[in-house]
């Protein structure tokens, strides 16, 4: 079966590759995915070996060896090298910076009538009644007031509760 991506490096990448591979200061990772490189060259340089053969020789599933190829084709050598892949997962904020100021102003007042302190729940019901935000899940105020060092255990002020202090 022909290989959906088949690498040929440059003089340049080639070298950069064994740059990194003779330093020896980069993650384990990233000196494999430059050696998987290295093999997998179908250029005039390279030695063109299969996937099966590099999977075997340094100990990898046939799978990574044709992910590090695919990186290497579609994004380049940077992202070809990287160990872990960046970005992908960027999600969209629920709360922007006004209602995050609304949810912690109301966190820091008091809390509704016949409660000691504010619930999670509460507050996620209360920012909804007043028309700050649309519904939103409790987990997100809670990582809202947790990014803003304002528990509801703490005062908002970001001083925490006194503690006991040993006896002397």
């Amino acid at each position: 079966m022909a290989k959906k991506y088949v690498v040929q490096l440059t003089v340049q990448e080639r070298q950069r590759c064994l740059d990194l591979i003779r330093a020896g200061q980069a993650p384990a990772r990233s000196i494999m995915h430059a050696q998987v490189l290295l093999k997998s060259d179908s250029g005039p340089d390279g030695p063109a070996w299969t996937d099966d053969v590099i999977s075997q020789a340094f100990e990898v599933s046939t799978v990574t060896v044709a992910h590090i190829r695919q990186a290497q084709v579609t994004e380049g050598l940077d992202a070809a090298l990287r160990h872990y892949q960046t970005g992908g997962r960027e999600y969209q904020r629920k709360l922007d910076g006004h209602q995050e100021a609304q949810l912690v102003a109301l966190a820091c007042g008091p809390p509704p009538e016949g409660r000691v302190r504010w619930t999670l729940r509460l507050l996620t019901s209360r920012m909804v009644e007043l028309g700050y935000t649309a519904p939103v899940s409790y987990n997100t105020v809670s990582r809202v007031l947790k990014k803003t060092n304002c528990g509801l255990g703490a005062s908002c002020n970001g001083a925490s509760r006194p503690t006991r202090t040993p006896a002397s």
